[in-house]
C-alpha cells in the first residue's frame, strides 16, 4: 500500500519515463501518507486505444489512481494528488504533436477488508 495504477496512451511509450516516475513517486507518496517507500507499488498499463474527444490521433492520456488505506484526511489526499500531478509532468518529455490529458484520483482501501502480506521464500520453507 499504496497501490498506484497508471494507464497511459500507447503513443506516450517513448515520451513517458515510467520507471523514473515510479522511483520518484514512491518516496514522495510515502512521505505524504506516512508509510514506507517499500510499501509502494506502481502498475503501468499501456492502452492501445483510448478515444478522446472526436478520436483524433493527436490526443493522449495519462490516468493515475492511487489506492491508499482509508483514514487519511481530505487535505492529505489533496496533497498527494497535487504532488503526483506535478511529478508526472517531470517525467513526460515534450510531445508537441500530442495534447496529453492527465488525471489523478486518490481512492480509499477500506482498512476493515484490505489485507496484504509479503511471503519470503528464501528460507526454503514450503
Amino acid at each position: 500500500m499504496p497501490h498506484i495504477t497508471v494507464d497511459y496512451s500507447e503513443s506516450l511509450t517513448e515520451a513517458f519515463d515510467r520507471r523514473g516516475f515510479a522511483l520518484a513517486l514512491h518516496p514522495l507518496a510515502a512521505k505524504i501518507i506516512s508509510t514506507t517507500p517499500g510499501a509502494c507499488k506502481t502498475y503501468f498499463r499501456r492502452m492501445e486505444e483510448i478515444v478522446v474527444a472526436g478520436g483524433e490521433p493527436e490526443h493522449a492520456v495519462i490516468r493515475i489512481e492511487a489506492a491508499i488505506l482509508s483514514g487519511r484526511t481530505p487535505e492529505t489526499k489533496t496533497e498527494l494528488s497535487e504532488a503526483v500531478m506535478d511529478l508526472v509532468r517531470q517525467y513526460l518529455a515534450a510531445t508537441p504533436q500530442l495534447s496529453v490529458q492527465t488525471s489523478v484520483n486518490v481512492l480509499d482501501l477500506d482498512r476493515t477488508w484490505y489485507r496484504s502480506d509479503t511471503v519470503d521464500r528464501t528460507e526454503g520453507t514450503v
